[in-house]
Order: structure tokens, then sequence, then C-alpha cells
């Protein structure tokens, strides 16, 4: 074949597995600009040897084999990215001034994923799981995610990362332990069908927009979570949860554009600003529980836009 051929092989075999790669690098890091950078580095890596690649395994496992090598050599040294509520307790009065962190902290970033995607890899970057994650070792991620998201078996698992089998199921449990006491196992129960996801995500656009402060106390559970990165403070409570958006959100304009993000439902908020411009704010993601809304996790970075395929300013 000549070299024309074997890059155009390439790409056509290849090219299917890229965006599971994404969701795979982004469960390991919690960075979706890492993670797009780690499935560049695996396809370049990839490609230069895929004229020696010999069959001994699928493509699709080679590739996983690298990308997993890729994914444990930039954590190595790295700091977790945390979720707020991983560094201190909630604020109790919503009157309280959100405090920022300190400089250079990275924070855990959302995933820009798509309805089409296979529910296993949806289910692997839900937001608790990934933030979860974050707690574990390197290697006891690569175990948790091939292991119980993707269904691999424990000899394949074993075989990536260069161990026993009994050293794969021993990392497994550990993992398994970890997210139970994080409370992450819970993340998928008492979740209402998508229908009615949709129609929840619609209804608290409407009240958000409207600064409906009653429409969002009847959207929201009781025990409602909002944190909001890069601020380190946030609150516990529907209550407290409410006190504090009518207070500093709720008395500017808003547009939110539905969206997903990380397998939940999610909103693109546009604030408007003094020239009557709605400009890029952040992106809002919802976990939505039996009974309501139980999670706001609003990630406050513009330059997140683009990776969800949004302008900076609202197109509507």
């Amino acid at each position: 074949m000549t070299v024309q051929e074997i890059d155009g092989e390439f790409v056509r075999l290849t090219d299917p597995y890229r965006r599971e790669l994404l969701a795979y690098c982004y469960s390991m890091v919690g960075s979706v600009e890492d993670a797009e950078d780690l499935v560049q580095e695996t396809y370049l890596r990839a490609w230069r040897s895929f004229a020696g690649f010999e069959g001994r395994s699928s493509l699709r496992t080679w590739l996983y084999r690298i990308a997993t090598n890729r994914c444990l050599t930039a954590l190595e040294g790295r700091d977790r990215r945390p979720m707020p509520s991983g560094l201190g307790g909630p604020a109790e009065d919503p009157r309280t001034e959100p405090a920022g962190a300190e400089p250079g902290t990275l924070w855990l970033q959302p995933f820009p994923d798509d309805p089409a995607m296979v529910v296993a890899r949806r289910d692997g970057v839900r937001l608790a799981l990934v933030a979860a994650m974050q707690y574990l070792s390197a290697r006891q991620r690569t175990v948790l995610i091939l292991r119980d998201v993707l269904a691999w078996r424990a000899a394949e698992v074993a075989e990536v990362l260069g161990v026993s089998s009994t050293a794969v199921h021993s990392a497994l449990q550990h993992a398994r332990a970890r997210l139970a006491r994080a409370g992450a196992v819970e993340d998928e129960v008492g979740e209402p069908a998508e229908p009615d996801r949709r129609a929840l995500l619609g209804r608290y656009i409407t009240a958000f927009e409207n600064a409906d402060v009653a429409g969002l106390v009847a959207l929201l559970r009781e025990d409602a979570v909002l944190e909001m990165p890069p601020f380190l403070t946030w609150f516990a409570g529907r209550t407290a949860v409410v006190g504090f958006l009518r207070r500093r959100c709720l008395t500017r304009a808003f547009r939110l554009v539905p969206i997903t993000a990380n397998g939940q439902p999610a909103a693109a908020a546009y604030v408007r600003e003094a020239d009557g411009v709605h400009r890029a704010h952040g992106i809002q993601v919802l976990t939505i529980r039996t009974g309501g809304i139980a999670r706001i996790d609003t990630f406050l970075d513009p330059a997140l836009f683009p990776a969800f395929g949004l302008p900076v300013t609202y197109p509507g």
C-alpha cells in the first residue's frame, strides 16, 4: 500500500472511535480541553505505529491502550480537579458574598455530550461520577471506567494496564468503595424518563428567564444544591439556593439555550450587559431526580461555550 492509502485506511478504521475516546479521556482527567489534547496525542501515536499494528488485539482495544497510557502519564503529579463541595462545607446564609479560590485552581469542567451517545458512555460522564473519580488514583479510575462503564473483561483491563487480573479486581473493589462513600453510586437512582427531564428543563429555563422565584421553588427539591466554580462558595437546601439566586442572579436579564452536558439536561446562560447584548455567562448542568431538580452546577466560564458549539453572544 502507498503512504496515502495507509493514511486513508487509518482514518477510515479509527475515526469511529474518536468520540468515545474523548469521553473516556474526559472521565479520566475531568477537563474537555485536556481530553481533546490527549485524544490528539493518542491518534498521532497510533498513526505513527499503524503500519506495524499486527491485530493481536482489536483496533479499539489498541487505541484504548494508547489513550490509557497517555492519560496515566498526564495525571502523574497533577492535582485533582474538584468541585466547590469537595473543598468545604456550604454557606448557611444566602446573602454570603461568593468567595474565589486560590489563583491557578483547576476546576472540573462539564462535558459537551450528544444525545446519540450510547447509554454506557453517557453514564460514564455523569457529573457526580466524574467529580467523585477525582479522588481515585489514576489506575483506579482506569479500572472503574473500563470495567463498570464500558463492561470490559478483567483480563482485557489487565492487558491494557500490564497487571494481573487479581490486581484489577482489587483496584475495582477499592474504587467502588470510595465512590459508595462519596454517594456517587446513587447518581442514577430515581432519575425521571428523558421526556420528563426535557420538560422540566424547559420549565426551569422559563422560570429563570422570567425571574420567577415561585416557579423555581416549585422545581427544586428541598435538598437542592447550587455550585458555581470558580467560586468556592456553594449553597445547600432550597431556601438557601433560591435566596442566593433571587439576590444575585434573578436581578439580571438572562437568556438560556437548552443543551446536554455529562448526559444530563443543561442550559447555556447568556446575560444582558450594559450595551444590551446578551453574552456568554456560564453552563448550567442540572441533576434531576424524583421530586425535582437536585443540583444546579453552574460553570462560570465563557471559554467553555465553543466546546459546546455555541457562540459567545446570544444566538436568538
